[in-house]
């Protein structure tokens, strides 16, 4: 008999752990809180307790061929980054295309999950759902919790002396809806995340003046790179990869420092990170410098304290008549619904080994999938975390020691500390490419490039100086997809789709160009050679 897993939450981790399931033989019952699947992207109007949220205007940081389902790219016509409507619809119709709604119970809240009492035994979990009022009770195989980090806001009131007399008004980014409301406002914006940068770019527009309180500071990075391509197109391939680790620490972060400021001199904005040797997450907004250069956004220091309607700044300078003041100070990594036995949050972060199994349980059958902050998209990170687990449940595939788990685990957490600092916001920050190839040699599926170049040369170049998308970790192993090679190929041909909307048909080609270039180097060396022998 099939062993039967619970998925809890229905949306980006959700719906690709479904699948998961399915491609293992085993049978996923999803628990979905809300009416509807796609979690964090599903946009409301109001927010709505327990589960993430959006603002309307939410645009992806990451593109669509480097976002996408492994097994499912995204339409050609789509934009290269998308809005959260869009988005949705991609995951409808993944959704759709796979059969995945049917294994799916909406509008069912999990009130707990704990060991079964012959857990030492089976391994199994009891699990406690409400709907309509009604509570059930469950047990099952295995338990993959798929709901986010970013459903509790943290709103860190302590660190901001004299606030409680402060009489204006304040909420945190995640009841940010849109900028109705802010017309002739002061506002004042704590934090530098991508949610501080876009609402403060869109507010000011309506607002009286905004400002942004940020401590550390950040690095801010357009979506669109060289040539004009999307950004993570361009930065994340293997031959990039493997230069970055080859290179002394110093001059990787004198190369990463000259990239970011060659859009513009962060210093100059104010918006230098205080601490340049760490690796940071920079924030993408292609407004922001320019609402800066244009005076609607003032980007400030640390604050030292609120009056009842000011903010005194750490270097002195005061705003006053603070109409509203909106915390951007992130999110607590929650999972009310699970015994603390089986997790306990410390430090903002939870031991996983390899960020998905908790490394002390006697049992392989609970996962936590899409707790993590990769440089780069969660979506084919939280799916090859899923791939992974499933065969884990089904026993393809084991776990170490207890030992041997701790051991990675810590040095994991210094290697993060080491790289991307203390602070509670880079709790599960991870590299991108280095942690997909590590789930995929545990998978089976990351592509052996010296096997391809003997095989398949053109992939294994495509592979190795492309970028480093979803497709290739479907090219061999479990779950392996014919489409994948095809994928890959014409990948470039979805990223121009959607911006080349007009054609001039008179206009010379790349090769006109190109010929006319190397006529003219031939010309200069010609003459050269005749002033030289004259």
């Amino acid at each position: 008999m099939a062993k039967r897993i619970a998925v809890i939450g229905a949306g980006v981790s959700g719906l690709t752990s479904i699948k998961a399931c399915l491609e293992e033989g085993l049978e996923p019952t999803c628990f979905e809180q809300s009416n509807d699947i796609g979690g964090l992207w599903r946009f409301t109007e109001k927010l709505e307790e327990g589960r993430a949220s959006i603002y309307y205007s939410v645009v992806t940081n990451t593109s669509k061929e480097m976002t996408c389902f492994s097994d499912f790219p995204m339409p050609e016509h789509f934009p290269n980054f998308l809005h959260n409507s869009k988005f949705l619809q991609y995951l409808h119709l993944y959704a759709k295309h796979f059969d995945l709604l049917k294994y799916i119970k909406l509008k069912t809240t999990v009130l707990r999950i704990e060991k079964s009492q012959d857990y030492s035994i089976s391994g199994q979990w009891a699990v406690v759902t409400e709907k309509d009022g009604k509570q059930e009770f469950f047990i099952f195989d295995a338990v993959m919790v798929c709901t986010g980090h970013q459903n509790e806001a943290y709103i860190p009131l302590k660190d901001f002396p004299g606030f409680e007399k402060f009489k204006g008004n304040y909420f945190h980014s995640q009841n940010y809806k849109d900028p109705d409301g802010f017309m002739g406002k002061t506002v004042l914006i704590i934090g530098m995340g991508n949610s501080a940068a876009d609402i403060a770019a869109e507010i000011c527009r309506k607002a009286k003046k905004v400002f942004i309180s940020t401590r550390n500071g950040s690095w801010v990075m357009s979506r669109v790179d060289d040539n004009g391509y999307p950004w993570d197109t361009i930065f994340h391939t293997r031959f990039k990869n493997m230069i970055q680790n080859s290179l002394p620490w110093f001059l990787l972060q004198w190369m990463i420092e000259k990239k970011m400021n060659q859009w513009f001199n962060h210093e100059n904005y104010g918006l230098v990170p205080k601490n340049r040797s760490l690796l940071k997450e920079p924030v993408f907004n292609d407004d922001l410098p320019s609402r800066i250069l244009c005076g609607a956004v003032t980007v400030k220091p640390s604050i030292k304290e609120f009056t009842e309607t000011s903010a005194i700044f750490e270097d002195g300078s005061i705003e006053e008549n603070v109409d509203i003041v909106i915390f951007a100070t992130g999110y607590n990594v929650a999972f009310p619904f699970v015994d603390k036995s089986v997790i306990e949050v410390t430090d903002n972060r939870i031991p996983l080994y390899k960020h998905i199994f908790p490394i002390h349980l006697e049992k392989p059958t609970f996962a936590i999938i899409g707790l993590i902050q990769p440089l780069g998209s969660i979506m084919p990170t939280s799916e090859l975390q899923a791939r992974w687990a499933t065969r884990v449940f089904k026993g393809l595939s084991s776990l170490p020691s207890v030992s041997t788990m701790v051991a990675d685990t810590n040095q994991r957490n210094e290697r993060r500390i080491q790289r991307f600092g203390t602070s509670r916001n880079q709790s599960i920050q991870t590299d991108f490419i280095e942690y997909l190839d590590e789930l995929a040699v545990e998978l089976e599926s990351k592509p052996n490039l010296f096997s391809l170049l003997l095989r398949d040369p053109k992939l294994a170049m495509m592979i190795f100086f492309g970028p480093c998308s979803p497709f290739q970790f479907r090219l061999m192993g479990p779950g392996k997809w014919a489409g994948a090679r095809d994928a890959i190929f014409t990948q470039k041909e979805r990223v121009i789709k959607p911006t080349k909307t007009r054609v001039v048909g008179n206009s010379p080609s790349y090769k006109q160009f190109f010929l006319l270039k190397i006529s003219g180097i031939i010309v200069v060396l010609a003459a050269l050679f005749l002033i030289s022998t004259n």
